[in-house]
């Protein structure tokens, strides 16, 4: 089934949405959640939750690319799973490395709590990333949307794991930048 003929279910309420959805899309969506937790039984879990947050969402919301709007909801889901396990003892996984790596361009004392701010800065990074040549923005979702490993990103290009973290470190340095340059962040890394 065509993804608009997805949508059009899920605006008519028809509830074959969410079985066509699982069909066309569910391993992915398992994929983009393992990435992140690294446990099946919690990404199955986030997996059935994006169907509600989907079936919650449309309508209003028509997604022109409804694999991406999928994994929107799934990474975020899987996000919010993953925080609250690390709150009760400390996580490991391919989302530590990620968020550690993260935080030279992010990193303050204080979180941003407005809404607003989080929201701004996300279609920074968003217009940051879409500006990249085609390769860096790749590498550079791969590993911080879809948290993939270094050794696999490295795979799928035929480079090696080095090479793959001489582009992230040149990237990261280059959104660091990006940041202070749009009042993102001062000179010194810290949040404005």
């Amino acid at each position: 089934m065509e993804d608009q003929q997805i949508v059009a279910l899920y605006w008519q309420r028809n509830p074959e949405a969410i079985g066509q959805s699982r069909l066309k899309y569910g391993a992915y969506c398992f994929s983009v959640a393992n990435q992140i937790l690294t446990s099946p039984e919690d990404s199955e879990e986030c997996v059935n939750d994006t169907w509600l947050h989907a079936w919650n969402r449309m309508p209003p919301h028509r997604p022109d690319v409804l694999r991406i709007f999928l994994a929107k909801i799934t990474r975020r889901v899987a996000f919010n799973r993953f925080k609250s396990r690390s709150a009760q003892k400390r996580g490991g996984g391919e989302i530590t490395a990620v968020l550690e790596e993260l935080e030279e361009c992010l990193a303050g004392d204080t979180d941003v709590e407005e809404e607003v701010i989080v929201k701004e800065l996300g279609e920074c990074i968003r217009q940051f990333v879409r500006g990249l040549p085609a390769r860096e923005g790749d590498v550079f979702s791969r590993r911080y949307f879809f948290t993939e490993r270094i050794q696999d990103i490295a795979q799928a290009y035929g480079l090696t794991p080095n090479n793959i973290m001489v582009i992230l470190s040149r990237v990261r340095k280059k959104l660091k930048t990006h940041l202070e340059k749009e009042g993102y962040l001062h000179e010194s890394g810290r949040p404005v």
